[in-house]
């Protein structure tokens, strides 16, 4: 299913949200614990499968309005909830008006997209012959999916949606912000994992970008390098490097790095543009 393709009829959406339901589709997820944040799934139409996805909507919600969407992408192996577990994520989009959407990407290992079409290399022995062939394809579109069903549901501003992704996540986010240029008023990359070169950036150079990475973190010197191509492409950017940061800790159990998420996204749109660093 090609996102050109989308409409009310093939995008049926079930929602799952109460802590009861258990929340059978996705061990250790958050949503049953957050009671602002829904649990929700999609008929995904090529292949059948019913895809969980998780929602946030500020309380204070007026369909009247616009409303800024942020998307974020779990790292390798997560739930498609993880990211709403992030200590104070949900508190902020509450603060600052944002709605929150966290895709699966079809499968908690499949990059969206980011190595290829294809499937990716699997740990812990996963048998790929059931897998289809196509699954990197598959994640790519199911964020696209996703999207497309928050933005028929809710009053979104076209000039502030965001994407964001931790580490796999932050590989997808390069991906799809090269795949999707003119769709993201600014992404975020939190200690990313990309398998292809820092040229990548060429494809989304006019994009704002802010990357949180720790300096205890392995991926430390690509990032170095990735943001070093940045500025010797022009573009805005902000880079943050948390000192004693490791690859997880530093962004999801820190409200204080993640809040420099928010801060740049609320000074970015289309049409407005921040300081470069």
């Amino acid at each position: 299913m090609r996102i050109s393709n989308i409409s009310v009829a093939c995008l049926s959406v079930a929602f799952f949200a109460s802590a009861g339901m258990g929340l059978a589709q996705e061990p250790g997820s958050t949503v049953a614990s957050d009671s602002r944040v829904n649990g929700l799934t999609y008929k995904f139409e090529e292949t059948g499968v019913d895809v969980p996805y998780a929602m946030f909507v500020p309380s204070t919600y007026d369909a009247s309005k616009t409303w800024p969407l942020i998307v974020g992408l779990h790292g390798l192996g997560r739930p498609f909830d993880w990211i709403m577990s992030y200590e104070g994520y949900v508190d902020m989009a509450e603060t600052y008006g944002y709605i929150l959407v966290t895709p699966k990407g079809y499968h908690p290992r499949a990059w969206y997209g980011s190595r290829g079409p294809g499937i990716p290399p699997m740990r812990n022995g996963e048998d790929v012959s059931l897998l289809p062939p196509n699954l990197g394809e598959l994640a790519e579109q199911d964020v696209m999916n996703v999207l497309e069903i928050v933005r028929r549901e809710y009053s979104i501003d076209p000039n502030r949606i965001y994407l964001w992704g931790h580490s796999m996540g932050g590989a997808g986010t390069y991906h799809l912000a090269a795949k999707y240029p003119n769709l993201w008023a600014a992404v975020g990359v939190a200690a990313p994992a990309p398998s292809v070169s820092p040229y990548q950036l060429q494809a989304f150079r006019h994009i704002p970008i802010i990357a949180l990475q720790g300096d205890e973190d392995r991926l430390v010197l690509p990032m170095r390098r990735w943001v070093a191509m940045m500025g010797e492409l022009g573009m805005e950017h902000v880079y943050i490097e948390v000192k004693g940061g490791d690859h997880s800790r530093f962004i999801n159990s820190d409200s204080k790095t993640l809040s420099k998420l928010f801060y740049f996204f609320n000074v970015v749109t289309k049409d407005r543009r921040p300081e470069t660093n």
